[in-house]
């Protein structure tokens, strides 16, 4: 069960559980998504909703979407969490569904801040290299590892080393 169908079968027990359960599910750790396989999606920003426990984007997926040759020789910033930044970008492929929009979420607005990550507008341009579902399946939706804004990475999994 995907993670936005456990939340709506759990909707009616987090009601008798004093309203903490569809709070609980909402944050997640990285453990619902497919971490071997990491996509690439860019596109412009059409809803953004900044708020905790993470920011979330809505793209709107460029056509045609191309993996970036430069894509693995991109310097990603050290970040607390042990991440192999070069070696996770150069794993990066484009999805094999063809939604036109998926749902971006980044880190917690705290972490974002510790970033300086600009707040995201509808309409920015954007790029992501994150996680989906296994086989992609559920919902169209990334957990971003790195975000691509102008010419700055931002590294998401945790804070700036």
């Amino acid at each position: 069960m995907q993670r936005r169908d456990l939340m709506r079968s759990g909707a009616a027990l987090g009601l008798g559980l004093g309203g903490w359960y569809p709070a609980a599910m909402a944050h997640h750790g990285w453990s619902s998504f497919d971490q071997t396989r990491p996509l690439y999606l860019e596109g412009r920003a059409v809803a953004v909703r900044w708020r905790n426990p993470h920011a979330e984007v809505t793209l709107e997926l460029a056509q045609p979407l191309r993996l970036p040759a430069d894509l693995a020789q991109r310097p990603v910033p050290a970040q607390m969490a042990p991440v192999d930044g070069p070696a996770l970008l150069a794993r990066a492929v484009l999805p094999t569904r063809r939604d036109a929009h998926w749902q971006i979420e980044l880190a917690p607005l705290g972490r974002m801040a510790l970033w300086q990550v600009p707040q995201i507008q509808p309409g920015t341009a954007l790029a992501v290299v994150g996680f989906t579902f296994s086989e992609e399946k559920g919902d169209a939706l990334l957990r971003a590892e790195y975000l691509f804004l102008g010419d700055k990475t931002y590294g998401l999994r945790s804070s700036p080393a």
